[in-house]
């Protein structure tokens, strides 16, 4: 295991990647939807952000995507499934969707698929944490804390205080 970010680094990463997204995207009938399980505690600290900035609420949701992947047979015999919490309408809301890591792109489709089905946004941007490149579908996030480029034998874990009791991000070679 290899640390990439020290806790400090990943909440100055953070923070950094929040007030780009407040200069980039109009404030106005904006929502926040992270996909669990780091990626919905990322979108709570953003949406924290912006409804300070903002002075308003801005609507939070989170994605569970088990259901939407395309490789559901291949994760677990009875994958564990948790709850999507979309608790405002997305139809015309410039939505903006956040995950710890990128990879293949495979875990975005999910989320844009379900997204999809509670309405149609005025748009969608992603924010990640992490880019470790390896594309498999044309998907890019619009904001990114850090690319990495590591081995496909690795992977990039991140840890959360609201989760793991530490913050971090490491590299970690698969057996």
């Amino acid at each position: 295991m290899r640390k990439i970010l020290s806790g400090k680094e990943v909440k100055t990463i953070w923070e950094k990647l929040c007030r780009e997204i407040a200069r980039e995207i109009p404030l106005t009938n904006l929502a926040v939807v992270g996909i669990r399980s780091r990626g919905e505690y990322l979108a709570k600290r953003l949406q924290d952000f912006l409804s300070y900035k903002t002075k308003k609420n801005v609507p939070l949701g989170v994605l569970d995507i088990t259901l939407y992947r395309d490789d559901l047979t291949q994760v677990a015999e009875q994958p564990v499934m948790k709850s999507t919490e979309i608790p405002f309408d997305v139809t015309g809301k410039k939505i903006v969707l956040v995950d710890d890591v990128i990879y293949t792109g495979r875990t975005i489709r999910a989320a844009l698929d379900e997204l999809i089905d509670f309405g149609r946004p005025a748009f969608i941007r992603l924010a990640v944490l992490i880019d470790r490149g390896g594309r498999e579908l044309p998907i890019q996030p619009d904001f990114v804390g850090k690319f990495v480029e590591i081995e496909q034998e690795e992977v990039v874990e991140v840890k959360l205080s609201e989760v793991d009791k530490e913050e971090g991000a490491y590299i970690i070679r698969r057996r």
